[in-house]
C-alpha cells in the first residue's frame, strides 16, 4: 500500500503545474476532498497559509513525512491497538489521548502529502464501541475532575475536528458534541479554582507519560502540570466549528486560569503550555482581542528564556532538565510560525528555522518516529539521546507538525505571495487576480540558492514576492531568467514585484558563513559557553574531548555538510540529519554542541 500511495504521489506532483488549468477536483480526485473555509487563503486580514491541495513537497520534507507516515501505519497504531485500556497504550491513564493523536497525526499526514491513509476510517469508526454512555472516553465524570481524562480528549477533539472537516461526517460531529457537552462543558466554574499554587504540587515527578499525582479540592492533578491546556487547544477548534455562549465562556475561564498562572514557578509542563498558546492563537484569530495576542507573546518569550535547550529542544518542565520532547518542539515551531504570522515579527519566523534544523530534525529516528533527547545547556554541552522513541506521543505528533511545516512554504493574501521556507516543492498560487503554478529548487540550508519556476500562469497581473533573508544570511541577489533584478528590504524579507508569466525563472542567491556564536538562546547568554552555526544550522563535535574555541579560532568548511576548526583535527557536522540510523541511544552517539572560549 505504501509503494502505491508513492506512485500516486509522484504521478500527481507531476501534474501540480497544471493545476491551474485543470480542476481542482480532477487533481485530488483520489486524495482530498475539502479542509476548513476559515482556514483558506485571503478570508481574513493575516497572510494565510497555502491550502494544502495546492502543494506537493519534494526533497528532505518529503522523506521526512513519508517515512513518519510509514510509521504510523504500523501495527503500534493498527486500530484494535488505539483504544485504552486493552490496546497496546502506556497512555491509558489519559483516556482519548493515543486515540486523538493518532487520528489528527494520520488525518493532517493525508492532507498533506496527498496520500490516502489506509486505517484511518476503521480507527474513527471504532469510538462507539469504546465510549461511555456519555459518549466519551474512560469513566463517567462524577465529583472529581481528572485532568489526564481532560487532557486527552484536547487530542481526541482535535483529531475529530480536523477530520470532519476533512470527511463532513455527521457521526464525528456528534461525537465531538458528545465529549463538549457531557466532558468539558460540566468542568466550566472549575477552573477558577485550579491549583495554580506551586505547593499544590509534589514536585520532580512524573514520567514520559503523565500519571494523576494527588488531588486538591475536585482535582486530580497530573504529574504533566498544567496539561489541562490541551484541552484547551481542542475547545478553542470546537468552538471554532460549533459556536456557542457556552463553549466561549469555557475557553475565556480556561484562558484566564492560565493568565494566572506563573508558569516557571509551579515547573509547568512546556509542551501543555506550549499547546495552550497554540489554541489562544486560534482563539484570537476568531476575537481579535489585542490582550489575549499578547499573553501569548509574553509567554513564549517566558518559555524562549526558561524552556528552551541551547539547541531549540525543550525542557519537558520549566526549570527540570530532565528529557526533551518532540511533543513540545513541535508546538514551539507551530506557536513561532504562528505569532510571526499575526504580528509580522520575523524573530518569530527566524525560531521557526532554527526550531526544525536543529530540534525537529534531530529528534526524528531513523523509523520515522521521535524520541527524547538530552537538555543542551552549559551544565550539560553534549546532545545525545535519552530514549529511541515515544511513539506513544511524539512519533504521532511528528504527523502534525510535518504536515504543517509542509504547508507552511507559502503564505497569500490578495496578490501578495510570502515565501517564509525554502524546500524543493511544486504549487498553485491562488492570488487575487489569478492562479500561477510554481516549482521550487531548493539547496537551503547547505547553500544560498533557491529557484521558483513559473510552469503555468493565467494570472498577467503585477504581483509582490516576498522571500525571506534571515540575519545568517548576507549578499543578496535576485535574478529573473538570469539578469539581475532591484529589489528592497523590508521586515526581513527581500521584496519584488513583478509578473509571474510562464517560462519565467527567478533565483534567490545569497551567502552564509560559519560563525561562533554566544546568544543563540538564553541558555548560553553570559555562560562563558558558544554554539557553531552555519547558516540556521548548529554544528557539533561528535566525541568525548572537550574543546575551547579562542578569538582567533578559524571554522573551514570542508564538504558539502563537514567543517573543521581551523589548524585542528576536530571534524563538525550539523545537529541536523536526515534521519541517520547512527542516532540512537545503543550507538555511542553523543556531539558536543557547546564549546568553552576563551
Amino acid at each position: 500500500m505504501a509503494t502505491h500511495n508513492r506512485r500516486l504521489f509522484l504521478k500527481q506532483a507531476s501534474l501540480a503545474g497544471l493545476g491551474v488549468t485543470l480542476s481542482p477536483s480532477l487533481i485530488m480526485a483520489e486524495t482530498l476532498p475539502t479542509e476548513s473555509p476559515n482556514l483558506r487563503p485571503g478570508t481574513n486580514h493575516f497572510y494565510s497559509p497555502i491550502a494544502f491541495p495546492d502543494i506537493y513537497i519534494q526533497g528532505e520534507l518529503l522523506s521526512r513525512a513519508m517515512r513518519n507516515y510509514d510509521r504510523l501505519e504500523s501495527d503500534l497504531y493498527w486500530p484494535e491497538n488505539d483504544f485504552a485500556p486493552k490496546g497496546r497504550n502506556p497512555n491509558a491513564a489519559s483516556p482519548g489521548d493515543k486515540e486523538g493523536r493518532i487520528i489528527l497525526a494520520l488525518t493532517m499526514q493525508a492532507l498533506a502529502t496527498h496520500r490516502r491513509p489506509v486505517y484511518l476510517d476503521q480507527i474513527v469508526a471504532l469510538m462507539p464501541k469504546y465510549v461511555n454512555n456519555k459518549g466519551y472516553l474512560g469513566p463517567v465524570l462524577s465529583g472529581k475532575i481528572d485532568e489526564q481524562q481532560l487532557s486527552g480528549h484536547g487530542w481526541l477533539l482535535r483529531g475529530l475536528c480536523e477530520y470532519y472537516l476533512w470527511k463532513k461526517d455527521p457521526k464525528v460531529k456528534q461525537h465531538i458534541l458528545n465529549i463538549t457537552n457531557n466532558l468539558a462543558l460540566p468542568t466550566r466554574g472549575a477552573y477558577t479554582y485550579y491549583p495554580v499554587d506551586p505547593q499544590s504540587r509534589i514536585p520532580n515527578v512524573g514520567e514520559a507519560a503523565g500519571t494523576i499525582q494527588n488531588t486538591v479540592g475536585e482535582w486530580m492533578l497530573s504529574s504533566d502540570i498544567g496539561c489541562y491546556l490541551l484541552l484547551l487547544d481542542g475547545m478553542t477548534q470546537v468552538y471554532e466549528l460549533f459556536p456557542s455562549e457556552a463553549i466561549k465562556g469555557l475557553v475565556e475561564e480556561m484562558i484566564a486560569c492560565f493568565s494566572r498562572m506563573d508558569i516557571v514557578g509551579i515547573k509547568a509542563q512546556t509542551h501543555a503550555t506550549l499547546t495552550g498558546l497554540r489554541g489562544m492563537l486560534r482563539y484570537y484569530t476568531i476575537t481579535h482581542n489585542a490582550q489575549l495576542l499578547q499573553l501569548v507573546e509574553r509567554s513564549y518569550e517566558i518559555y524562549r528564556t526558561a524552556g528552551m535547550t541551547a539547541n531549540y529542544e525543550n525542557l519537558n518542565w520549566f526549570e527540570r532538565p530532565t528529557w526533551t520532547e518532540p511533543c513540545a518542539i513541535i508546538d514551539s515551531f507551530m506557536v513561532a510560525v504562528q505569532l510571526w504570522q499575526l504580528t509580522g515579527k520575523t524573530a518569530y519566523l527566524e525560531d521557526a528555522h532554527l526550531i526544525y534544523y536543529n530540534a525537529i530534525a534531530h529528534t526524528q529516528r531513523t523509523n520515522g518516529g521521535f524520541g527524547l533527547d538530552s537538555c543542551v545547556r552549559p551544565e550539560e554541552p553534549s546532545l545525545y539521546v535519552n530514549d529511541d522513541e515515544a511513539w506513544w506521543c511524539c512519533t504521532m505528533r511528528g504527523g502534525e507538525g510535518l504536515a504543517m511545516a509542509i504547508r507552511y512554504n507559502y503564505f497569500l493574501k490578495g496578490n501578495e505571495i510570502v515565501v517564509p521556507f525554502f524546500n524543493s516543492s511544486e504549487a498553485i498560487l491562488r492570488l487575487k487576480s489569478g492562479s500561477v503554478a510554481i516549482k521550487q529548487i531548493s539547496e537551503y540550508p547547505f547553500n544560498g540558492q533557491v529557484s521558483f519556476e513559473v510552469q503555468d500562469s493565467n494570472n498577467s497581473n503585477r504581483v509582490t514576492l516576498q522571500l525571506l533573508t534571515p540575519p545568517w544570511t548576507k549578499n543578496h541577489q535576485i535574478k529573473i531568467n538570469g539578469n539581475t533584478h532591484p529589489f528592497s528590504k523590508k521586515n526581513g524579507f527581500m521584496i519584488i514585484n513583478t509578473t509571474l508569466k510562464k517560462g519565467i525563472v527567478i533565483e534567490l542567491i545569497f551567502d552564509q558563513n560559519p560563525e561562533v556564536n554566544s546568544k543563540s538562546t538564553k541558555a548560553l547568554s553570559n555562560s562563558g559557553f558558544y554554539s557553531v552555526t552555519y547558516g540556521p544550522l548548529q554544528l557539533g563535535y561528535e566525541g568525548e574531548k572537550e574543546i575551547t574555541l579562542h578569538p582567533d579560532t578559524g571554522i573551514v568548511r570542508e564538504d558539502t555538510r563537514v567543517w573543521r576548526i581551523d589548524n585542528t583535527d576536530f571534524k563538525l557536522t550539523p545537529v541536523y540529519h536526515l534521519m541517520d540510523p547512527r542516532v540512537e541511544k545503543g550507538s555511542g552517539y553523543k556531539k558536543l554542541v557547546l564549546f568553552r572560549y576563551g
